[in-house]
């Protein structure tokens, strides 16, 4: 049985359970306390030597970082990743752009507002604020006419954006002006075997 290595408030991690939730591949969570350091322990570095989750270990001794990395892996062969060349580069497009544009925005307003970090930097919160507001444009416009981000079914391009873009709100996102990014969020929770976040 695979083991993911996670941490249960981490969009990065509950792509991945999401993901693995509906393929119905059984797997074993393992969590671990980041405050506490879990992920910077020796035994825990010789699995992923960058100290972060999600980390799958796909069989013993076998592991794999970075959520998006894992996403791909796990849905080669299946109805989340197509055949086609231009379909397959245009799921990358928009991970990368989750990884780059979206997440290190939206994800760490909320994990600093999570943690009370933010009360501390309001220069760094506010230039997040607006990068993040920059990303939900670009989703929006996107959006706008079509249901899914790539093709016309939903794949891990929709797994990996909809990660964080579902909880931004606890970011201080307010997600009314964005109509089109609300109503592909609902129909990513509508999906077969959908799982929320907070799910143990």
């Amino acid at each position: 049985m695979m083991r993911l290595y996670d941490h249960l408030r981490s969009g990065n991690g509950y792509k991945v359970r999401l993901l693995l939730t509906q393929l119905g591949i059984p797997f074993e969570r393992v969590e671990l306390d980041l405050e506490r350091g879990e992920t910077r322990t020796p035994e825990f570095l010789a699995k992923n030597p960058n100290g972060r989750i999600p980390v799958l270990e796909v069989s013993a001794g076998r592991f794999l970082a970075e959520s998006d990395a894992i996403l791909w892996y796990l849905a080669e062969g299946t109805p989340f990743l197509a055949d086609d060349r231009w379909e397959r580069a245009e799921v990358l497009q928009w991970m990368f752009f989750e990884q780059y544009s979206h997440e290190p925005n939206i994800a760490t307003s909320r994990h600093w507002i999570h943690t009370g970090r933010a009360a501390k930097h309001p220069e760094l919160m506010a230039m997040n604020h607006e990068a993040g507001l920059a990303a939900l444009g670009v989703m929006e416009r996107h959006l706008a006419g079509r249901a899914w981000f790539v093709g016309e079914r939903y794949t891990i391009a929709d797994v990996a954006l909809y990660a964080y873009t579902h909880v931004a709100p606890e970011g201080r996102f307010d997600l009314a002006p964005y109509p089109a990014v609300r109503a592909w969020l609902a129909r990513v929770a509508g999906e077969p075997r959908h799982i929320p976040i907070t799910r143990e």
